[in-house]
């Protein structure tokens, strides 16, 4: 699968490894995916990103994906069911680090640094997401703003983090093709 991707994929799939293991996490999630997009420059999704304001919204999507690591991982979904059943997760958090300490409910990991790391079930959905996309827009490689694209159409923490500062599917698929699939204000990038 990986021959498919461009420079600047294979670069978004090194930085998450690279957030990962600074976190020392032994699994790649679609979190370290979005961090590492981030951090991109000259590619599609940068300037996809960088054009829909998401750049000097930097430190505001780390605090997001931070508050959800610190709720376990849970997304805006997942506590909005929650609190159908009236339960407030706030407080279940709250109550939790009263007695573990702060971040008791993201996971700890043992600072160990793994060969290969593997994907988490959401990471591999990403990038499933991301070679239909591709597929579906005709592109013979996959780039990393079919990575985009994809963290947003899957849904969770990344997409909860990034609809934050206002990026959606929509949004992202305009400013990259426009209209029509070619028509792309990006299509020179």
């Amino acid at each position: 699968m990986f021959e498919r991707f461009t420079q600047g994929a294979r670069d978004v799939v090194s930085g998450a490894v690279g957030y990962a293991d600074r976190g020392g996490e032994p699994r790649i999630t679609e979190e370290h995916l979005l961090m590492a997009l981030l951090d991109a420059r000259g590619t599609k999704a940068s300037t996809a990103l960088a054009s829909l304001g998401v750049t000097r919204w930097r430190e505001r999507l780390t605090g997001a994906l931070d508050d959800a690591r610190r709720r376990g991982g849970l997304s805006q979904a997942d506590t909005e069911a929650l609190a159908g059943l009236g339960i407030d997760l706030d407080e279940v958090v709250g109550r939790i680090e009263e007695e573990h300490g702060p971040g008791a409910l993201a996971e700890r990991r043992a600072q160990v640094r793994a060969v290969r790391r593997p994907l988490t079930p959401g990471a591999k959905e990403t990038l499933r997401i991301a070679l239909r996309t591709a597929a579906a827009h005709r592109d013979r490689h996959l780039g990393d703003e079919h990575l985009l694209l994809a963290l947003v159409e899957r849904g969770g923490v990344a997409a909860d983090a990034l609809a934050a500062c206002g990026v959606s599917y929509e949004a992202v698929e305009r400013v990259l093709h426009g209209g029509e699939p070619g028509d792309g204000l990006l299509s020179a990038v």
